[in-house]
């Protein structure tokens, strides 16, 4: 059974989409945890930019140099819808932030709880209603 897990575990599965532009449709895929870490570590957003279509296109598969020449061709807006869906493909999109956030609880006493520390003090909450003394 661990073996078959590991295998599947180390299988690549990452998710594909596709992006529909004025003159035609592109397909992308989400990066790995990996491919994630190495876009974060360059210097600049045109550069990760870049770096993250290159990875990220399927079809047309574009180098770096291809989507440096994209980036300087396109109109501004042009680019960013493919951007998008590889980071939400990826896990890292702001619709990935907000579906995270949707996931937690409003109410007082849902959530994760600290327990107190050394530090810690009354804030001053609601006081008990005369009825839960």
């Amino acid at each position: 059974m661990s073996e078959d897990l590991k295998a599947r575990l180390l299988k690549p599965r990452l998710p594909e989409g596709t992006v529909a532009l004025e003159f035609g449709t592109v397909r992308v895929r989400g990066l790995s945890r990996g491919e994630v870490f190495m876009v974060q570590q360059l210097k600049g957003t045109e550069l990760q930019e870049r770096r993250t279509l290159s990875l990220g296109m399927l079809d047309p598969a574009m180098t770096e140099a291809e989507v440096g020449q994209w980036q300087r061709s396109s109109p501004a807006g042009e680019i960013e819808p493919v951007s998008e869906k590889i980071r939400d493909l990826s896990g890292v999109g702001a619709r990935s932030e907000k579906q995270a956030m949707a996931t937690f609880r409003d109410g007082p006493d849902d959530g994760v709880r600290v327990p107190a520390g050394d530090e810690a003090v009354d804030d001053g909450g609601s006081a008990p209603g005369a009825d839960e003394q």
